[in-house]
């Protein structure tokens, strides 16, 4: 058989290994062109599940192909997280991320696959505070009031969670490491357990969820001293920042999407276009607003950094309190 010339072979070559690129690109053109799953990491009901649900709904409209939500509650996320991570990369399995997934990423250190490296981020959709809230047996309507009544209770205090770990949690361990002060973690399994416990004075401290929390603040059987994010809520405009005592505090609760590694560029873009034009739609905005959340655009490159520095923070909070998993 006749070899091909040098210049044939390297104009060979090259058309070669541009066809996986053109493959690629006509692939994303066509995306999609089936049915998209969308996992979500915990149980139906709360407001990670109804906010992707409102998502997938936006997505099977724009894109006229259904994006059907798969909850894969279990193991703190992780058990949706790995399946998304085992999935192929080709643009129809989607992970919905929240910010337990950075919390894991410090907690876990023998987990079957590395978030940053095992999941490429799409987009961020929201983010939203925790409240500082105590029971009104507490006699502190402050954050430095609670502080000084702290330092003069050391070990006195309990604080309640939804778990050892969790963001809840953290955010409080956070605070401790940050003020000084000497609170008991006593952690339960979810909010609704917790928010009971400090109704009934059992627990005195949470940092709860502002649409789990809200309502018991509007009626006077919870006081709420703080919001924990940088800015304040505007579902509560009249409760101040946390940083407002503390200086540079900061936690907050997120969502977005990710897709597996090696997921190609074009379909990631695709998807992060159309889940910012779903946070620009007024009606979008309107549902989002209703659950405590605030909007929170950008690209693949601003969700990525969001998580980063989210798992650089908690794990200096995790090795600092010796937290482990459960």
């Amino acid at each position: 058989m006749k070899l091909p010339h040098r210049r044939q072979f390297l104009h060979l070559a090259a058309g070669a290994a541009a066809l996986p690129v053109v493959l690629r690109i006509a692939s994303a053109q066509t995306y999609p062109s089936r049915p998209v799953h969308l996992i979500v990491g915990v149980p139906p009901g709360g407001v990670a599940d109804i906010v992707a649900r409102l998502m997938s709904q936006w997505l099977s409209e724009r894109f006229g192909r259904p994006f059907v939500i798969d909850n894969r509650p279990g193991a703190a996320t992780n058990i949706g997280t790995e399946a998304v991570v085992k999935a192929v990369p080709d643009g129809y399995t989607l992970l919905f991320v929240t910010s337990i997934n950075a919390s894991n990423a410090a907690l876990y250190d023998n987990l079957n696959f590395n978030f940053i490296r095992d999941i490429v981020p799409v987009a961020s959709i929201d983010h939203f505070p925790f409240v500082m809230e105590v029971n009104p047996s507490v006699p502190a309507k402050t954050v430095l009031e609670f502080i000084a009544h702290a330092r003069v209770n050391p070990g006195k205090i309990n604080m309640a969670s939804v778990g050892n770990g969790s963001i809840p949690h953290l955010s409080g361990e956070l605070f401790k490491m940050m003020t000084g002060v000497n609170m008991v973690h006593v952690p339960y399994r979810g909010e609704a357990p917790a928010l009971t416990d400090l109704l009934g004075g059992q627990v005195q401290l949470y940092f709860g969820t502002l649409p789990g929390s809200i309502e018991y603040i509007k009626v006077g059987k919870l006081r709420a001293l703080a919001v924990t994010t940088a800015t304040r809520s505007e579902a509560l405009p009249d409760v101040p920042t946390l940083s407002e005592f503390v200086p540079n505090y900061e936690a907050s609760g997120w969502h977005g999407i990710g897709v597996p590694k090696n997921t190609p560029t074009e379909i990631v873009e695709k998807l992060n276009k159309e889940i910012n034009a779903a946070l620009a739609d007024p009606k979008i905005k309107a549902r989002l607003a209703a659950l405590g959340v605030t909007i929170l655009q950008g690209s693949p490159a601003d969700f990525g950094k969001l998580i980063a520095d989210d798992i650089e923070k908690w794990a200096k909070v995790v090795r600092a309190a010796n937290i482990k998993p459960e």
